[in-house]
């Protein structure tokens, strides 16, 4: 693999995929959370739907993972012989 500056700039735009998607999960899931407590708190039987909704924002940081999986096996890095 030849290293260069756009293989650093991949690599930064990868870090950056899942930073980003991480940082936005988390302050979307501490609004729910801090709802689901209140909401919990008076009516105990919304637990299933509470969790629902604090498991969904998950997905967009398992979508930001698999993005920079791509990038970095574009690459020719981590595990680009079972994408290839």
């Amino acid at each position: 693999m030849v290293e260069g500056l756009g293989t650093g700039l991949a690599a930064i735009g990868a870090g950056i995929a899942i930073g980003a998607g991480a940082l936005g999960t988390a302050m979307v899931q501490s609004a729910i959370g801090s709802a689901g407590v209140g909401a919990l708190a008076e009516k105990p039987q919304v637990f299933t739907q509470v969790l629902i909704y604090l498991v969904i924002p998950e997905t967009i940081v398992i979508f930001s993972l698999v993005v920079a999986y791509l990038i970095i096996s574009m690459l020719g890095g981590a595990g680009a012989e079972a994408v290839a």
